[in-house]
């Protein structure tokens, strides 16, 4: 990398004019175009005067009436500032709109007392989830390869990552005996408290079927786990026949013992999928079998938080209850959509390409390619095809090694107690100092 920006200083040409970043989930970057609904109604709810007349559809007139009373902005005769502070938790008329699109989606009741909206759902809950004055740290379970933003979340928390492998010979699944061995590992060295599930996987593009959710809900009750769901990427289903299945349908379907006492949190947000508004940020969390005194500690770390960015609430509406068959605004809305969708099928090209193979696409907005030659300039294969790339054509992708491409293996599972220790040693000798 620094080669690359001495060459850039240097005065040194390239063939392009732009490098454009491909290492992160940021689709309205990489020019995938913003829902115009939802530009619409954040227009509306910020300039109210653009209700009066016809520059703006009857529905998105409508939604931003709806809106500015939920917001308690319209007042019958005046409009309030938007820019006032809300309810901590969020627009009560939203989680009840959450709360519907919960039902439609999984064919259950959901609580909207049992929904809470933030700025950033991950980060929230690990606060509830990883205890203080511990004398062993709370350790998580986490997929490797895996979305970077949880582990360093866990690690600003205090929290450690407990590694369980996707392999790719297995289609990136999640493993029952991998589970196990990762639970292993831990144990005497750190206090387990959850298991974290990204599907559809983040950056592996693996859809878990039914009966695989299953499966991880009996290990979680039978470890006495809080599942964290990260399903953020749920409307985008890629692979033919593919269909997204939440936890929280998978864990009611269950029925008892399993859907009353499995706790569960479930995650979506705006900042993913193909609404991809990472600028706006909003999201919600679904709590699931908490003990009802949890919702007090939970109250109190919200009201000690300002509330979610007003922008993202609105724009999570939208997400929840986009436009409808017959209305104006949907045959836009949905032709974004299909644009969105045929972004992420492009990336099929690289299967043609010389010594790439990956594992099928079935979700999600990623692919996680192998990329097969020889080694060379004492340089891990992965860090040099990208550095390559970028220095040719100005693409810059994030190397395997860094969301954890690594190799299950005795050694690993050697390294991986050895650094829970000294983690848990370092932990208190601090104490003690």
């Amino acid at each position: 990398m620094s080669d690359f920006y001495s060459s850039i200083l240097q005065g040194v040409k390239k063939p392009y004019k732009q490098v454009l970043n491909l290492s992160s989930g940021d689709p309205q970057a990489l020019s995938l175009k913003p829902l115009t609904f939802v530009r619409q109604v954040l227009a509306g709810c910020l300039y109210p005067t653009l209700l009066h007349g016809d520059t703006l559809p009857a529905d998105v007139r409508q939604r931003v009436q709806k809106l500015l009373v939920f917001c308690g902005i319209y007042c019958g005769v005046f409009y309030k500032s938007l820019g006032s502070h809300l309810e901590t938790h969020g627009i009560r008329k939203l989680q009840h709109s959450i709360s519907d699109f919960i039902s439609r989606r999984d064919g259950v009741a959901s609580d909207p007392d049992n929904i809470y909206i933030t700025n950033g759902s991950t980060a929230t809950l690990l606060k509830l989830f990883v205890p203080n004055g511990s004398s062993l740290q709370t350790g998580v379970l986490t997929p490797e390869p895996s979305y970077n933003g949880f582990k360093f979340a866990l690690a600003a928390q205090g929290a450690l990552v407990v590694p369980y492998y996707l392999r790719e010979e297995q289609g990136w699944a999640v493993q029952l005996d991998e589970l196990h061995r990762a639970v292993l590992t831990a144990k005497g060295y750190c206090n387990l408290m959850a298991l974290y599930v990204i599907n559809p996987g983040n950056p592996t593009g693996h859809v878990q079927t039914k009966d695989s959710i299953k499966d991880v809900i009996r290990f979680a009750a039978e470890e006495r786990l809080i599942i964290m769901a990260d399903e953020v990427y749920q409307s985008c289903m890629i692979g033919e026949g593919m269909e997204f299945c939440s936890y929280k349908r998978a864990l009611m379907e269950m029925g008892a013992p399993y859907s009353n006492m499995v706790e569960l949190a479930s995650i979506n947000s705006i900042s993913k999928g193909l609404m991809g508004e990472c600028g706006l940020r909003g999201g919600y969390v679904e709590l699931v079998n908490f003990d009802p005194s949890m919702k007090q500690n939970i109250f109190k770390l919200f009201s000690a938080m300002p509330c979610a960015s007003l922008m993202g609430q609105i724009a999570l509406h939208v997400m929840v209850d986009p436009p409808r068959p017959g209305q104006p605004s949907y045959p836009l809305y949905t032709n974004v959509r299909l644009e969105g969708f045929s972004l992420v099928l492009t990336l099929g090209v690289l299967n043609s390409l010389p010594a790439i193979t990956w594992q099928p696409v079935m979700g999600g907005m990623f692919a996680f390619p192998r990329v097969s030659f020889s080694q060379e300039r004492g340089q891990e294969p992965d860090v040099m095809y990208c550095l390559r790339l970028l220095e040719d054509e100005g693409l810059c992708f994030l190397p395997g090694y860094e969301l954890g491409m690594t190799e299950v293996s005795l050694l690993k599972v050697i390294l991986d107690l050895i650094s829970i220790w000294l983690d848990n040693l370092l932990m208190n000798v601090n104490q003690v100092c």
